[in-house]
């Protein structure tokens, strides 16, 4: 903002700014000219300030007819010198000023006056930090679970299409996500579960070979892998692999504005984006856990043998003793929740992706965590169902 005394005035003809300081007695006259800009001001800066320093006056009296150009640096100096006198106690009178000014000075000074928002504030003790950390999850627990029900909601309703073609399903798009999320998935769900179940039967064969009861090693691996370890652990992997993958493919969609794109052209973006990725999870997670039961008890059957010397016909056959249909549908009966799970938590940190790609990785971290955490949570609440109908 720059005001001046005439139209036809500019700050190159303008003369650089001056200060006249003179006393009589125990008054004080500054006279001010030339350009008060922000370009020139930093020429009478330290001047004004020993001004503002000198005590031998108790009222000064500021001429502003002599000033050419003004505009806010300018003003805030005045204003600044005018402010330390009078905390000093002295009277200070302020002439010449045109009227076009007077809305910058207001400006300046109500400016100056606003109260400082950083100013600190005592931190509360660590009880309540903890009690409001706890409160503050909460809170944001029941906000996630409403958005989780409204994306869940918004994809079995099938919403993804305009309203005249509501129901409409795109086969191509979901075959393309059990692409990357199945196929893609299955050498890494493989190799770990070959390792995991190798682990098991060596770990399982080393403690019970002190009882001479190695054979019982296959009943572990069995019940164990079939019921909980082999669902378990690709759920894990499939959260850590595609979940991250979901939460990062909508939310830099939201980051670029395309699910707003969405909407504009009438498109349900929930169902849009989160509908096939969610009907891949559910065909493909059951998948994936039946072809990891298969590689843990391989890995766990070629332990046995090199360790133990348990054959693999001794080790089938053992099995068969085992376990039955109960102990295989147990674990499988499971994956469909655990990939619904999965893909919604995921949608729903996607969906609250910023504007920044801070908050893409903050979102993609927490859509991992959170669905690793309410899978183990599931599968925990499995378990006490099973065992309180005798499963």
């Amino acid at each position: 903002m720059l005001t001046d005394r005439a139209s036809n005035s500019s700050a190159s003809t303008a003369a650089p700014p001056h200060v006249e300081f003179s006393t009589e007695g125990d008054r004080a006259t500054i006279t001010l000219s030339g350009a008060w800009t922000t370009r020139n001001v930093r020429r009478v800066d330290e001047r004004m300030r020993e001004i503002g320093r000198d005590k031998s006056f108790s009222s000064i009296l500021i001429d502003l007819s002599g000033v050419e150009l003004l505009d806010t640096a300018g003003t805030w100096l005045i204003e600044r010198l005018r402010t330390k006198l009078e905390g000093a106690g002295k009277q200070v009178t302020i002439e010449g000023q045109s009227e076009s000014w007077g809305s910058l000075f207001e400006a300046v000074r109500e400016a100056a006056n606003t109260p400082d928002d950083t100013v600190p504030v005592a931190r509360p003790g660590l009880l309540i930090r903890f009690l409001a950390t706890i409160g503050g999850t909460v809170y944001a627990f029941g906000g996630d679970f409403v958005k989780s029900m409204h994306i869940l909601g918004a994809t079995v309703r099938g919403a993804q299409m305009k309203g005249s073609r509501r129901g409409s399903i795109r086969p191509a798009a979901i075959v393309h996500q059990i692409d990357s999320m199945g196929i893609g998935a299955v050498p890494v769900v493989v190799l770990m579960s070959t390792i995991i179940g190798a682990i098991i039967a060596q770990q399982g064969a080393f403690q019970l070979r002190y009882f001479g009861a190695e054979i019982f090693v296959v009943d572990l691996v069995g019940i164990l892998v079939l019921r909980e370890i082999g669902v378990l652990l690709t759920a894990i992997m499939i959260a850590g692999r595609s979940g991250s993958a979901i939460t990062a493919e909508i939310g830099s969609m939201k980051m670029r504005e395309e699910t707003d794109a969405l909407t504009v052209i009438g498109l349900n973006p929930v169902g849009v984006l989160v509908f096939p990725r969610l009907v891949a999870l559910v065909i493909s997670l059951p998948l994936l856990t039946i072809i990891a039961d298969f590689a843990a008890l391989a890995g766990a059957m070629a332990i046995t043998w090199a360790y133990s010397g348990i054959t693999p016909d001794a080790f089938i056959q053992r099995l068969r003793d085992a376990i039955d249909l109960s102990s295989y549908l147990a674990g499988l009966i499971k994956a469909p929740f655990m990939a619904l799970i999965i893909g919604v938590m995921a949608s729903v940190e996607g969906m609250k992706v910023g504007g920044s790609a801070e908050s893409l990785g903050q979102r993609v971290t927490a859509s991992v965590v959170k669905s690793i955490f309410v899978v183990i949570v599931v599968d925990g609440i499995f378990a006490i169902f099973y065992a309180s109908i005798n499963f």
